[in-house]
């Protein structure tokens, strides 16, 4: 019975690694769910957009190893039909629990229903759902990103806490209609929209990737030459729109001042090299926290329908302690 529990284990990883590495939209299907007291999970991830979300990645396929679950993987390259595919194929592969991570908040219903009459769980991960029936769903895990929105505004308050003159933002948000683009908009607009000098004078998605940031910042630099502040709803677009402010011969960090979500390696270092002023914590390194709440789940254990990540934010000083132990 060990031998067997080792084989399916081995060939889940396996599976996990090339998935994990080729990037394919499609589930991985080498793996079965074992009737032995084993438990398989079909992941669907969003994608490998940024690096935060490689470091997500990671992290639910090393504790998946630690936890001794079987991991059916899937990316979804940024696409909801391809995560819709994923789930039904997970369901028709009879899993013991399924998580995802969804693209956008919207059009879930029926594939969770159907999750739901094969009597299999599901567990929200990083992002939420705006489903009317929390039924469909065990648990959310993950950050509140209108508390991150919050936290990015607040910084800025007490950045311009003097003065009366304008201060004209830019914003690069996440992908169009995902919870962490929605809620970390509102957040934002929830602290600074009481202030009359803070003006958002251009608002447009950048996808949450480095290239897509270049390029939104590069049409935000040509149209309006007065910015005063960057809010990126993450590391990888601020980082790509650093390119954008230097190449238009800009000192990021003092001409534009920079505020990112994440706080991933490469936008700690530019935050600690004064390019970015301000990051708001993000953690990506779910994957424990995941794999108890599965053996919980699969068990009939109840736990609770939200459960919220504890992060922090950083400012220079607080980057460069902390880059030499961070592990994303």
């Amino acid at each position: 019975m060990l031998k067997r529990i080792s084989t399916l284990v081995l060939a889940g990883l396996t599976a996990v690694t090339l998935a994990g590495c080729g990037g394919g939209g499609g589930a991985d299907t080498s793996a079965s769910s074992g009737g032995d007291g084993s438990i398989t999970m079909g992941f669907s991830q969003v994608g490998a957009e940024s690096g935060w979300r490689t470091a997500n990645t990671k992290s639910v396929q090393e504790s998946a190893k630690t936890a001794g679950i079987t991991l059916k993987f899937s990316d979804a390259q940024q696409k909801q039909e391809n995560q819709i595919k994923a789930i039904r194929s997970y369901i028709q592969q009879k899993v013991d629990v399924i998580a995802f991570s969804p693209v956008v908040e919207s059009g879930w219903d029926t594939v969770l229903k159907e999750a739901q009459n094969a009597k299999i769980p599901v567990i929200l991960t990083d992002r939420a759902v705006d489903s009317k029936d929390t039924s469909l769903y065990k648990t959310f895990l993950g950050s509140d990103f209108v508390e991150e929105g919050r936290k990015a505004g607040t910084w800025l308050l007490e950045e311009y806490k003097s003065g009366t003159d304008p201060v004209n933002i830019v914003e690069l948000q996440g992908t169009t209609g995902s919870a962490p683009a929605n809620d970390r908009k509102a957040g934002f607009q929830e602290v600074i929209g009481g202030e009359a000098k803070f003006k958002v004078i251009a608002s447009q998605t950048g996808d949450f990737t480095r290239a897509k940031g270049k390029e939104v910042m590069e049409a935000f630099l040509k149209a309006h030459p007065d910015i005063d502040v960057l809010y990126a709803h993450n590391d990888d677009m601020g980082l790509g729109a650093i390119e954008a402010i230097e190449g238009a011969g800009k000192v990021p960090g003092k001409d534009i001042k920079i505020i990112t979500v994440d706080a991933v390696k490469d936008g700690m270092q530019a935050l600690a090299d004064g390019k970015i002023n301000y990051i708001v914590e993000c953690s990506p390194l779910l994957g424990p926290q995941l794999m108890d709440l599965a053996k919980k789940v699969v068990k009939g254990e109840s736990v609770p329908a939200r459960v919220v990540t504890e992060e922090t934010t950083f400012t220079q000083e607080q980057a460069k302690a902390a880059l030499p132990q961070r592990q994303y």
